[in-house]
């Protein structure tokens, strides 16, 4: 483990690692790693911290990760070999043969969603089954594995990286995965394949040359009961799906690679519309993918910015717009999947039908100014109506445009969203920018106003704290959620649903549900809300009726008698909290029962609570004043360069 998963597990910030190694002789030497980033031994970590009292209790989650990310090299596998563990007791007569790795043409896979590699689980160490046992019976065998799967997929020593789970919902929502099959050719740990789940596919497949991780994204599907199935192998030089069309394609493949095979796979039939270069992988994982679409099927990947504009890769650019297959570009924000820091790119593809005349038009939406989770629920509507109606012009400045085929295909066949983008009209900057330059005055002459008065407590002591978890037991509080359901096809009439951007934003419920929405949890004024994960540790309180709880948030309900919501939410958000609550994996996932709130009587929890409330309300002005001053200043230099205003 690495002196930052050491710093989480005893909920201290990572100085205290480094102090304790300069002042401890004792402190256990490093095992691996390099001295910049040292890694040292989980168990002598533990005991270490448990003789000098600074090792808290853990959940049972929590304890069981730690072991499964010290076995080996490969927590994958030792996570895989859980899996298989928890498979033999969800179905303990159903046969757990592998599939042939090489299957028949026209052969229709077997219907259980077995990987081609399920590890034993004869090797697990008996502690670990007792705890593993537990946690199973406590949250049910799915998600007893879902739990350690999370956990899995942040960032850390041994661990690939997922693709997140607001941008696989976005993925697989404009593919419309729903009710149809769906395939995902570099499919990693299964992080798309659950969001196809979510969203209510009828099967799911998926390869991946990583037999370990193959066997993760297997375990899952079957221990969701999800038909379908995971192959391990090589998707561009060994198509384990060859003979089996789907309804949707969803995939996040390899970046740059140099050896995908190119010299061997020359005159491949998957080339539809051309030979793939060889200094352009990516457009091989196009082809890939549209050769394993039904006509009329809809496949989604997640794509490197460069794709869209390099000279190599323009002749079959041009081709699939010509012949219909290219339906949309969406750029997105930077660093919406860890390790890319640039803003990526979604191509949406459509495969069209060899007799029909192509469409005249295709999207182009560039989002990559803001939040996934903000732009997302807009690019979603955008893509929805452009898809009803492909003939129809959409200009939405600065966003969205409908740019017609011929216009593309010019001597580079440029994609890039941003640089086909409508520029704002210089009598709508002018007019927009005296309005912005009012609002942001006025956020601004209200913020010395919402600034809670507090002073230094004469004492300094912090006093008594109870876990959530004691305050739910003691019946102080109820927890409710998360909802794992799926929301995919929005209804437009239904009850509005809050959902994690909302939260982490200040903003109104904006999500909305359907009939594959299980779990309709209502919310009430006074409910606190917490992300499950976030970039940092975030509590809202309710303050309407009338919408409901959406995915990924714990809902604490206090008892009013007990406890002032305020007062728990400004408790709830602390740094301290952050460290204690966050998972040891790495990646901000939190188990809010860990957390922990002040001993205080209920009228000084109000007094604590009125001040949370206003510094709530400062927060939001905050970031309101933020976003109209970045506005302002675009406004301005956009009008100034055009000449639309002038300097005084």
């Amino acid at each position: 483990m690495t002196a930052a998963e050491i710093a989480r597990l005893a909920g201290v910030g990572r100085a205290a690692v480094s102090n304790w190694r300069k002042r401890h002789p004792d402190f256990p030497a490093p095992v691996g790693g390099s001295a910049a980033s040292p890694e040292f031994d989980l168990i002598e970590v533990e005991q270490w911290l448990r003789g000098q009292g600074k090792l808290p209790d853990l959940d049972t989650a929590d304890r069981l990760w730690r072991h499964l990310a010290a076995a080996g090299d490969s927590p994958a596998a030792a996570l895989a070999a859980v899996g298989a563990r928890l498979l033999a007791r969800h179905h303990p007569a159903r046969e757990t043969t592998p599939p042939p790795t090489d299957p028949q043409p026209d052969a229709v896979p077997p219907a259980g969603p077995w990987s081609a590699a399920i590890p034993s689980a004869d090797s697990l160490p008996a502690a670990l089954l007792a705890d593993l046992d537990a946690l199973a019976d406590d949250r049910g065998v799915p998600d007893a594995f879902d739990e350690l799967w999370q956990r899995f997929s942040g960032p850390g020593p041994g661990r690939p990286l997922a693709t997140p789970d607001d941008l696989a919902d976005l993925m697989v929502g404009l593919a419309a995965v729903g009710g149809g099959s769906v395939l995902d050719p570099a499919v990693g740990s299964g992080a798309t394949l659950r969001a196809a789940a979510r969203a209510g596919c009828a099967a799911a497949y998926g390869q991946e040359i990583d037999a370990d991780l193959a066997a993760l994204a297997g375990l899952w599907l079957a221990l969701r009961d999800v038909p379908g199935e995971v192959r391990t192998g090589d998707s561009l030089r060994a198509d384990a799906f060859a003979c089996q069309p789907v309804d949707a394609v969803v995939c996040h493949p390899p970046f740059g690679a140099t050896n995908w095979g190119d010299d061997e796979l020359g005159h491949d039939p998957r080339w539809i519309v051309g030979t793939t270069p060889r200094t352009e992988p990516e457009l091989a994982w196009v082809q890939h993918a549209l050769a394993h679409l039904r006509v009329g099927g809809h496949a989604v990947l997640l794509m490197p910015p460069t794709v869209a504009s390099r000279r190599a890769g323009k002749r079959i650019r041009g081709e699939l717009l010509r012949r219909g297959h290219l339906r949309a570009v969406i750029a997105l924000p930077p660093g919406v999947a860890a390790a890319h820091g640039v803003p990526l790119h979604l191509w949406v593809l459509r495969r069209a039908a060899t007799e029909a005349s192509p469409p005249a038009r295709v999207l182009l939406v560039d989002a990559a100014g803001g939040e996934l989770a903000e732009t997302a629920p807009r690019v979603l509507g955008v893509w929805r109506d452009f898809d009803a109606m492909p003939d129809a012009e959409v200009d939405q400045a600065g966003f969205a445009r409908t740019i017609p085929v011929i216009e593309l295909l010019d001597e580079e066949v440029d994609l890039t969203p941003a640089r086909r983008q409508p520029a704002i009209g210089s009598e709508v900057s002018g007019a927009q920018l005296t309005r912005t330059r009012e609002r942001l005055a006025a956020v601004v002459a209200a913020l010395p106003a919402l600034i809670p008065p507090a002073t230094p407590a004469p004492d300094g002591a912090a006093g008594q704290f109870l876990t959530v978890g004691e305050l739910l037991r003691a019946g102080a509080l109820h927890l409710l959620g998360p909802v794992r359901a799926g929301v995919s096809e929005p209804a437009p009439d239904g009850p509005p649903v809050l959902t994690v951007g909302d939260v982490l934003a200040g903003a109104q419920a904006s999500g909305r549900i359907d009939d594959r929405y299980g779990q309709q949890i209502p919310l009430e004024v006074g409910d606190v809300v917490v992300p499950v994960v976030a970039q940092q540790l975030t509590a809202r309180v309710v303050t309407t009726t009338g919408t409901l709880l959406g995915r990924n948030l714990y809902l604490l309900r206090p008892d009013p008698g007990a406890l002032d919501p305020w007062f728990l939410a400004g408790q709830l958000r602390t740094s301290a909290n952050e460290r204690q609550a966050s998972s040891l994996s790495g990646t901000l996932r939190f188990d809010i029962r860990r957390a922990s709130v002040r001993r205080l009587g209920l009228p000084e929890q109000r007094a604590y609570g009125e001040a949370a409330r206003r510094l709530d309300a400062f927060e939001q002005a905050l970031r309101q004043a933020a976003t109209l001053g970045a506005e302002l200043v675009q406004l301005t230099a956009d009008g100034l360069a055009r000449g639309a205003i002038r300097p005084t």
